[in-house]
Parts: structure tokens; sequence; C-alpha cells
């Protein structure tokens, strides 16, 4: 993998932290940022939008300090 894909993958996935106020909002900003990095590094978009949504709310859940 080019190291190019690898840091834009990183900085989406830095992007999860962002988190949302609702679980909605949570799912959402964590699946628009699964989709665009699965787009960038050649996977499914719409698998990785799934991973992205559950990660970050399941994150979210977690940690809740530090998405609100």
């Amino acid at each position: 993998m080019p190291i190019k894909q690898i840091v834009v993958a990183c900085g989406l996935l830095a992007g999860l932290s962002a988190c949302g106020q609702t679980t909605g909002e949570q799912a959402l900003l964590g699946g628009s940022v699964g989709a665009v990095g699965g787009a960038v590094v050649g996977a499914n978009p719409l698998a990785s939008a799934a991973v992205g949504a559950g990660g970050n709310v399941l994150y979210c859940e977690v940690n809740p300090g530090r998405c609100n």
C-alpha cells in the first residue's frame, strides 16, 4: 500500500473521534468517514461505511466523555 493511502486512512480514522451528540449523528459521521476511507484504499465503500458507523457508535458508548 502506498504511503499516501496510509496517511489518508490514518487521517480518516482520526476523524471517527469527531463522534456526534446523538447515536444517529455518531453513526452518520462514522459511516461517512468509513465510506470515504474505503473508497480511498480500494475497499467496498458500503462495507466500510457499516464498519465506520458501528465503530464510531461503539467508541462513543465506551468513551462518552470524549464524544460529547
